[in-house]
């Protein structure tokens, strides 16, 4: 029987450049549910993931609390760079110690100090409950701990501690097991349960919260640790070498080398330099849309491959230097020959909706950059305003000439100059709520995918993209209106449901 449609291999040499919009998947035959399908996927040689999600490293996308919300929910965050080397090392900080079974640097306050301190610190790190100790460090004894449940009702917030605190404690000794300190805390029903040595010095905590996490969130991405994984930015820059080692010390699990062009003498020899330096770090490299930058990158020792050049929401590199590729020929030409090679891809750029994620799965990609569709989300750096009634959030490029001012100039091969060519602008998107609630709604939206094409994991719908069996055809403009909403008066934008 003939197929209908076209193998990729036919489609790309027929029509060349093409989007994600310009194309279709044909359905194949369903023969399982949706919780059957694995998004399971490869990060890049040795990082796996649960869904594939990953954050892009833009200043108005990814910090930790992004990084933290996507790895409780399987995918990763990697954190921008676009700051200083002690603020993005504390942001992999935060990520790391957030849930570590035992928290060994946590943050400590003294009887001087005031309900005002509790306050700062949970405004920054989103946490309260903090243990007293006699000067406010881990060199002296725990004297108390002040929770929400002592300062929540009080008035006067410059109220010091010392009248405050609980002092009955429910401690344990060093040396304790994650598993009998979890016991501990569920018959004491107590929030933290400090770890002290042989002098009541405080050595770290174990908190409940961590306890719950591992139990809603399943498919929480955590290394052999069991902590939640971070990534990082770096610039191809030899001064970014210093940042590299601090971030290392932070135990970072992955390093994304940030340029707009990845095919360059600055990206091979940093990639060089990370690869002997520290083996044991995962690097991804880019960002490439060729096979013949693929080959460059992937001989200097790149670990997974960043695609797309030119096709972010924000971005104008195409428009400004009529430099780039269509991002869904990008990814199937650049997926088809790393994967020769074993190594993963991340398709990075023009995916507005799960339906493009599913599109850039089934070129060969095995996991989906986003920076469009998180910026507005509650985890994502700045505040919510109101523009023309509509509750949004500030979205720019890192090709800005806003972010260029702060940084983002190290993702070009120039110093700063008094001409700054933009690769991106600067604009607003629409609140998308807390990942909790926007996450699995694109996640149920790729399932459905794959369950509508007869595949029940990645792997399987990459084999029927190799050998032909996976079938596109090409959409015409009119196509392109009718598969969308069209002929009504008017029409409410589907929302997401509130949890």
């Amino acid at each position: 029987m003939r197929l209908d449609g076209c193998d990729a291999e036919s489609l790309f040499e027929k029509y060349g450049g093409l989007t994600y919009d310009d194309i279709n998947l044909l359905p194949g035959h369903v023969s399982f549910g949706l919780e059957d399908v694995d998004l399971g996927c490869a990060l890049t040689r040795r990082v796996r993931l649960q869904i594939p999600i990953v954050s892009s490293p833009m200043d108005t996308v990814t910090e930790s609390a992004m990084a933290i919300g996507l790895a409780l929910l399987g995918g990763i965050g990697i954190i921008h760079y676009n700051n200083t080397v002690e603020e993005q090392c504390a942001h992999v900080r935060r990520v790391k110690r957030f849930e570590n079974g035992f928290i060994t640097d946590p943050e400590v306050l003294s009887p001087n100090h005031s309900i005002a301190d509790v306050d700062r610190i949970k405004k920054e790190h989103g946490y309260s409950g903090i243990p007293v100790t006699e000067d406010g460090t881990l060199n002296t004894r725990l004297v108390g701990i002040v929770t929400n449940r002592d300062i929540d009702f009080e008035q006067d917030r410059t109220k010091r501690l010392r009248e405050v605190m609980t002092t009955e404690l429910v401690t344990a000794r060093k040396g304790i097991t994650l598993q009998e300190a979890n016991r501990i805390l569920r018959e004491s029903k107590k929030g933290k349960l400090p770890i002290v040595d042989d002098v009541g010095r405080l050595v770290c905590l174990v908190a409940r919260t961590d306890l719950r996490k591992n139990e809603d969130f399943p498919l929480a991405t955590k290394g052999a640790d069991k902590q939640l994984l971070a990534g990082a930015a770096i610039s191809t820059r030899d001064a970014d070498r210093e940042r590299l080692a601090e971030l290392v010390k932070q135990r970072v699990d992955v390093v994304v080398i940030d340029s707009s062009q990845g095919d360059s003498d600055y990206q091979i020899k940093m990639l060089e330099f990370i690869k002997v330096t520290y083996p044991q770090l995962d690097v991804i490299a880019g960002n490439v849309v060729t096979r013949r930058q693929c080959e460059s990158l992937i001989g200097a020792g790149a670990d997974a491959l960043r695609v797309g050049m030119g096709p972010g929401s924000i971005c104008i590199t195409q428009v400004t230097t009529a430099v780039g590729r269509a991002q869904a020929s990008a990814v199937y030409h650049c997926a088809r020959y790393a994967h020769e090679q074993g190594v993963p891809v991340i398709a990075d750029g023009g995916i507005t909706s799960s339906g493009h994620i599913c599109k850039a799965l089934a070129l060969g990609a095995d996991t989906a950059m986003l920076g469009y569709l998180l910026a507005g989300t509650t985890e994502a750096p700045g505040q919510y305003f109101y523009e023309g009634n509509v509750r949004v959030k500030r979205y720019r490029g890192m090709g800005s000439i806003e972010a260029q001012l702060e940084g983002g100039e190290k993702r070009y091969f120039s110093q700063r100059t008094s001409i700054p060519v933009p690769h991106g602008v600067s604009g607003t998107v629409v609140d998308r709520g807390p990942l909790t609630t926007f996450i699995p709604y694109l996640v149920q939206g790729v399932r459905d995918s794959l369950q509508k094409l007869g595949y029940r994991h990645g792997a399987a719908l990459r084999q029927a993209l190799a050998d032909g069996e996976l079938r596109f055809e090409p959409r015409s403009p009119s196509a392109q209106i009718e598969g969308n909403v069209h002929g009504l008066h008017s029409f409410k934008e589907p929302t997401l449901p509130v949890r």
